[in-house]
Order: C-alpha cells, then sequence, then structure tokens
C-alpha cells in the first residue's frame, strides 16, 4: 500500500509540475502580446494588484488543468449514460477540447444533474482523427440520440475544438436542423496565435486566417439554432482572447479565469444553465 501511494504522489506530482510549466509559459506568451499591443501594461507589471491577479490566475488554471489531466483515464471507457424520455428533457451532447477526453466534463456534469438537468451525453474526439472523422462521430451521436429519446433537436456544448467540430457540424454538414441550441466554451472561433505549437494536426485548423476559420466565417450561423459563446478575457490559449467572440451569436464575455478554468468556475457554469434554459427559437 506505501508503495502504491509513493507511486500515486510521484505522479501526481509529475502531473502538477509539468501542468504548472505549461500554463505559465501560455500565459507568459500572452503577456507577451497583450503586452505589445497595449505598452501602458509594461508600466505597472510588478505593482502589488497585478502580481497578485496573475499568479491567482495561473495558480487556478494549473489547479483545473491538473484536475483534467489526472480524471483523464476515466474517460478511455465509454460510461452507462441513461436516455431519458423527450418529454422530459432536450438531450445535451458535450464535445471536449484538443487532448481532453469525455473524462473533462464529469465536474460540470455533476453540477448541472444536481440542478436538475440530467440528459447529458459525452463522446471521445481523439486529436489524431481529422476534423471531418470527428464531425461524423458527432453527427452518429445526434442521430443516436434523437432515434433513442423521440426528440426531434439535441443541444450542443462544445470546449474549445470541440466548439470549432460543432459549429463544422452546424454551418457546413447540414446539422442546423437537428440542434436546437450551440454553447461554445472558449472556442477559437476566429483562430489562437498559440495554434502553432499545437501538436496535432487540427492545430493548423485554428492558425488565424486558415482556409477552413474563412469557410466557417463565410457560412452563416442557422437561424434555427440558438448559438451562445462564452469565454474569458484571460484565457492563455485563445490568443487574442477577442477570437473567442463569434458574429451573429450572444457572446458572454467572462474575466479572470483561463482556459480549462473555464469547465470549472462557477459564474461559467451559471452562464452555461442560463443559456441551456433559454427557450428555443
Amino acid at each position: 500500500m506505501s508503495i502504491l501511494f509513493s507511486f500515486l504522489s510521484g505522479v501526481m506530482g509529475v502531473v502538477f509540475i509539468v501542468v504548472a510549466a505549461v500554463v505559465v509559459l501560455s500565459c507568459t506568451i500572452a503577456w507577451y502580446e497583450y503586452a505589445n499591443r497595449e505598452p501602458q501594461l509594461v508600466e505597472d507589471r510588478f505593482s502589488g494588484g497585478r502580481l497578485a491577479f496573475a499568479l491567482g490566475l495561473i495558480a487556478s488554471e494549473t489547479l483545473c488543468l491538473a484536475a483534467s489531466v489526472l480524471v483523464h483515464p476515466l474517460g478511455w471507457t465509454a460510461p452507462r449514460e441513461k436516455m431519458v424520455r423527450a418529454e422530459e428533457q432536450t438531450p445535451v451532447i458535450f464535445l471536449h477540447g484538443l487532448f481532453h477526453n469525455r473524462a473533462c466534463w464529469l465536474w460540470l456534469k455533476y453540477r448541472l444533474r444536481r440542478r436538475g438537468v440530467n440528459a447529458l451525453y459525452t463522446l471521445n474526439l481523439p486529436p489524431w482523427k481529422d476534423v471531418e472523422t470527428l464531425t461524423e462521430r458527432v453527427a452518429k451521436k445526434v442521430d443516436e440520440l434523437r432515434h433513442a429519446t423521440g426528440v426531434d433537436k439535441v443541444s450542443l456544448v462544445g470546449h474549445s475544438m470541440g466548439g470549432i467540430i460543432a459549429r463544422n457540424y452546424l454551418q457546413l454538414r447540414g446539422g442546423a436542423d437537428k440542434v436546437a441550441m450551440c454553447v461554445l466554451l472558449g472556442t477559437p472561433n476566429a483562430g489562437s496565435k498559440l495554434a502553432p505549437f499545437a501538436l496535432s494536426p487540427l492545430g493548423k485548423l485554428v492558425l488565424p486566417g486558415s482556409p477552413f476559420l474563412h469557410r466557417l466565417a463565410e457560412a452563416p450561423l442557422p437561424p434555427e439554432t440558438r448559438v451562445t459563446s462564452i469565454y474569458s478575457r484571460h484565457d492563455n490559449i485563445i490568443l487574442p482572447f477577442e477570437s473567442a467572440r463569434l458574429e451573429g451569436s450572444r457572446n458572454e464575455e467572462l474575466a479572470g479565469m483561463g482556459h480549462t478554468a473555464l469547465l470549472y468556475r462557477s459564474r461559467v457554469f451559471e452562464t452555461l444553465l442560463n443559456a441551456l434554459r433559454k427557450e428555443e427559437p
């Protein structure tokens, strides 16, 4: 038992060190970008308030990302998902971001169930697959739920790359008539300057100005689907943060949280819950 405990402690320690390094590096690059855009940020970068805010942001993002990494193995197997009848609730399908899996939604799903939202479903979107293959997985899941529950439409919630896949399904692959609502969390709708660091071919899709993003931007948002984009102005992955805004959608700007923290923070949860409870257009 002591050997197992020592092993697990060692693994957790390594995870926290690696995650902290990634978060610090991404926050440093983001600060560099914004400081060049707004030189006044340099003048008070060592003020007590600025330092406290930066350290809090880094600590929060590190804890949230470490939690997602540690629960990652739980997403390797498919969970038992209870089918809720059509007259009870609209099914909600969660689409995770790059290098995550369905396990990253555990906390958010738990909180939603405590508030009475029970028709919650997930699937894995492997980063080594291309966007069209992943979109086909989403389309298959949507049709499975529609047939199993008798609903006409479902709701989609996508974090980061998951939001891009949701948009591809809605705008370019004809899924709009099957989706009542789509909520995007920290989605690089106009790309991210950190995309070149992605270790997956999917990263090329969200390079600012990429042909794929151009096609998405040219395709109008479907009027029959209510689309909400929730994002943080202190996102350490979507650079600049304005890239998460989506013209034609309902944009909800938050602050004081990083990219992965969007999956855990209460303000995001309440905003998401309100969006899901809105009447369909």
